[in-house]
């Protein structure tokens, strides 16, 4: 297959959409430096207790070990990750224009469980064909191997509609190989499963999804981060958290001129 790149070796725009566009997905290899991964797994085992905690107390604890949702807080890694725009350019000209974190997340994938995301599924709940809405990015956190459960993923399933059937799925999908460090993007309707990891050790990944600014986030990251925090951050930063995509909640902040409405110009 030929969708692996370096990130650093700029990727010519028609390559880029063939790519997309042929496989559904493409890996960007030596995207972060090791010291940045490092920061980020340090961090990861506590964020899990903390989001297990509550799976367990609200009693939706199964099939959902090793899962982090919404690891976008204002204390951790997660902010200083946007800020960096990894493939700002590519998800730019994959989805038209501007736009906004919808979840951002992370799997740690260890040996005799079961989540959900090893269920052959989409990220996306409807199917657009042509017309893109959503991308995914796995940001590897340790190298991808057929033995620690790399994913599978049925390349050019991006086109087709409906479910494919678990024996063929298995049987023609594509391994994520690759290398810690590495950047995959991938359209949200491409057909895929995590791998079982057979090994001693966590196999860990982080999971994002961005879209068109005018698609719901799946948490209210700006309310959660709170509005007044939003202004301490970068430009480029705001526009990806999504404070330029906000909706108004009385008629005082929909009455605003332009330079202060919630939903700014720009965003689709």
């Amino acid at each position: 297959m030929k969708n692996k790149f370096n990130y650093s070796d700029k990727v010519a725009t028609a390559d880029f959409l063939k790519t997309m566009d042929r496989y559904g997905w493409i890996v960007y290899e030596n995207a972060l430096e090791p010291e940045f991964v490092d920061e980020i797994n340090n961090s990861l085992e506590d964020a899990y207790e903390r989001r297990r905690q509550i799976q367990i107390l609200n009693g939706i604890d199964q099939n959902m070990e090793g899962t982090l949702h919404h690891l976008l807080e204002a204390d951790n890694f997660a902010l200083k990750f946007l800020d960096r725009l990894y493939c700002d350019d590519e998800m730019k000209l994959f989805l038209g224009g501007n736009y906004i974190i919808n979840a951002f997340g992370g799997v740690m994938n260890s040996k005799n469980v079961q989540p959900y995301v090893q269920n052959i599924h989409r990220d996306v709940r409807t199917f657009w064909g042509k017309e893109k809405m959503m991308v995914q990015m796995m940001v590897l956190l340790d190298d991808f191997t057929p033995e620690n459960g790399a994913t599978h993923i049925l390349s050019g399933s991006h086109k087709i509609a409906d479910k494919p059937d678990e024996l063929y799925f298995y049987e023609n999908a594509d391994r994520a190989i690759a290398k810690k460090g590495s950047i995959i993007l991938f359209d949200s309707n491409l057909w895929h499963a995590a791998g079982k990891n057979t090994t001693k050790e966590n196999r860990r990944v982080l999971t994002l999804s961005f879209t068109r600014p005018h698609f719901k986030q799946q948490l209210d990251y700006p309310r959660f981060l709170g509005y007044e925090y939003g202004e301490t951050l970068s430009d480029g930063l705001r526009q990806v958290v999504g404070y330029k995509s906000r909706i108004p909640a009385n008629l005082f902040e929909y009455y605003q001129p332009v330079n202060k409405r919630m939903y700014q110009p720009g965003q689709g």
